[in-house]
């Protein structure tokens, strides 16, 4: 990815990196079709490994069959994502010295549907896990069957955040 032109705004410690991706419930996916670029809001789930320094970073989604979106990701599995979290308003002491505080996680990938069954219940739990922690997860075979679920395998990402001044 591109350097980051305020490098004090960037997130680079994994631990900070991971609590971003924790607080957040929407996952923004860009993406392209024949009639052009778009974007998509998700709910997601997500797989975090670290070893040696090194991050792998999936997401998971679910979708119905078919759609924009569905044919969208058949044809070209090329994507972009982005999450944030708003902090507020920073106060300034004239109009155009406001900020806005935030977190955010861009980043590229590819995505790719799953199509094995126990592919999917694991996609699905992650899912689960993140948006609803603590709920019984149960899947039967016939509600796995009735959605898409997609795994978006992060190529590369960067975190960059906005603090309020204390």
């Amino acid at each position: 990815m591109a350097h980051m032109r305020l490098a004090k705004r960037e997130i680079t410690d994994g631990k900070e990196l991971r609590s971003v991706i924790e607080k957040c419930t929407v996952l923004r996916i860009g993406g392209r079709d024949e009639e052009g670029m778009f974007i998509v809001p998700v709910n997601y789930g997500y797989e975090w490994e670290e070893k040696d320094g090194d991050i792998s970073l999936k997401f998971y989604i679910h979708s119905a069959k078919e759609g924009r979106k569905a044919r969208a990701f058949r044809k070209d599995p090329q994507v972009a994502v982005e999450l944030d979290r708003e902090g507020g308003v920073i106060e300034g002491s004239y109009t155009c010295s406001y900020s806005f505080a935030y977190e955010s996680i861009m980043g590229t990938g590819t995505i790719r549907l799953l199509e094995k069954t126990e592919d999917k219940r694991r996609g699905l739990r992650f899912l689960m896990e993140h948006m609803a922690p603590g709920s019984p997860i149960e899947f039967r075979d016939e509600m796995i069957e009735a959605v898409d679920v997609y795994e978006i395998d992060v190529a590369e990402f960067k975190g960059k955040k906005r603090e309020k001044k204390k």
